[in-house]
């Protein structure tokens, strides 16, 4: 059943890729398929039929999650989980959100990232079980980590792609094929003001579930573990991350941030978030071949 769930997943996700790849190739725009309400003209619109594959794609990526971290009242977990699991997340919030923007042209990048990401825990399965994986408690922190991880994961993409188009519209001139389909390319992105927004909106739903992540997981601690607080390198990069995500949401409220330099921040908080889990369990299981917690 999990070969069957591994199989399926990828294959969705694949075919979904490989249809909006060839219709961009093709020039597909919202002048030649069904568009999303409010579309500009020339933004590149996915048909029913790639949206209707994406929502088959994460509910099978989301039992096959839960088969694999969860296997009978215990708990497999590491780098790849994390990451399969913030794919996950972010294709499922792209989704929802391409309901009310123009957001297509995000899953040439999204949908390939994620078929890799759902394969990933096939290859890399070096975890730790967990013994107290079945408390309710536990459960709760964990999906709001992990929703935490992903809403964010998808605003650090958004603000690559928004340096990305900062970065052409300062110097135009296309010198080459591959210039001249990139800039096609990000010309079939949503405006920067649509991008920007969405992008503040999202790291105010990852802050607060971000929030919610380190309450519960001090609870969690205490009640489990008797100790409601251990400053190691994931609590520190963890708080890093907070603070710095509501530095840019403060920042933004109070003098106006925008532009390059609030993207950078955006990024630099999320690569802090991604050491507090998955990049140390990474170099722990793979680099170093050790068991973590």
């Amino acid at each position: 059943m999990i070969i069957v769930l591994y199989a399926l997943t990828a294959l969705l996700y694949a075919g979904a890729s490989l249809y909006v790849w060839r219709l961009r190739a093709l020039g597909g725009t919202a002048a030649s398929l069904l568009a999303t309400p409010g579309a500009p003209s020339h933004a590149f619109v996915a048909p029913p039929i790639v949206r209707g594959a994406v929502a088959v794609a994460l509910a099978a990526h989301g039992v096959l999650l839960h088969a694999t971290i969860f296997p009978a009242d215990s708990m497999v977990f590491g780098f790849a989980y994390a990451l399969s699991a913030m794919l996950w997340l972010g294709v499922g919030i792209y989704w929802v959100e391409s309901l009310f923007f123009p957001l297509d042209t995000m899953a040439l990048l999204l949908l390939p990232a994620a078929c890799v990401a759902s394969l990933l825990p096939a290859l890399f399965g070096g975890v730790r079980v967990l013994s107290y994986a079945a408390d309710p408690m536990f459960k709760v922190h964990f999906l709001i980590a992990n929703l935490a991880y992903g809403l964010l994961a998808i605003a650090a993409l958004h603000a690559l792609l928004m340096l990305w188009v900062g970065r052409r519209l300062q110097r135009p001139v296309e010198r080459s094929v591959g210039d001249r389909w990139l800039g096609g390319w990000l010309a079939t992105l949503p405006p920067l003001l649509t991008m920007e927004r969405l992008l503040f909106r999202l790291i105010g739903a990852g802050f607060l579930a971000l929030t919610a992540t380190l309450i519960s997981g001090v609870a969690f601690s205490e009640q489990l573990l008797g100790r409601p607080f251990v400053l190691d390198h994931k609590t520190v990069f963890a708080l890093l991350s907070w603070l710095m995500f509501g530095s840019v949401l403060v920042g933004r409220r109070l003098r106006g941030w925008r532009g390059r330099a609030a993207l950078r921040w955006v990024l630099a908080s999320f690569v802090a978030l991604l050491l507090a889990y998955v990049g140390s369990r990474f170099v722990l299981e793979v680099l170093l071949h050790r068991p973590v917690v």
